[in-house]
């Protein structure tokens, strides 16, 4: 399956030292293909920036080492036709999840949770961790 993360997963993962998230990547990373976008990396970089720039040097290292498929997603997208989201900012990072044809969006974004999109699949991590995790890595 292709599966994105999105912004605020991908910082659970790279700052906090959650055995459930790095088991999660891991299996993602394993057994699937990992499709990040260049807005998700974009707003990544502003968030570490901001909130946690003694780890930027950190996050940088891990996150080179993940092998990954980058989408180049035009972060001006504000609007995607027929569909609503609260925050104009989760757009870009909807828009990615489309264009890229990723099966599964991972989020903690509530804001996403009531949005249905045909061949789109939205999880928190622990959905995904019940749906689709066996232990395997």
């Amino acid at each position: 399956m292709r599966i994105m993360l999105d912004t605020n997963i991908l910082i659970s993962i790279l700052i906090f030292d959650s055995y459930k998230l790095k088991n999660m990547i891991a299996d993602i990373c394993l057994n699937h293909k990992l499709i990040l976008s260049s807005y998700i990396l974009e707003e990544l970089k502003r968030v570490v920036e901001r909130k946690f720039p003694n780890k930027k040097e950190k996050i940088y290292k891990v996150l080179y080492k993940i092998p990954f498929e980058l989408i180049i997603i035009d972060s001006k997208i504000y609007e995607i036709e027929n569909y609503y989201i609260r925050d104009s900012k989760d757009f870009p990072i909807l828009c990615s999840a489309i264009m890229s044809n990723v099966d599964i969006l991972i989020t903690g974004d509530k804001d996403f949770k009531n949005i249905n999109i045909e061949g789109l699949i939205i999880l928190t991590p622990s959905e995904y961790m019940d749906k689709y995790y066996y232990g395997y890595c």
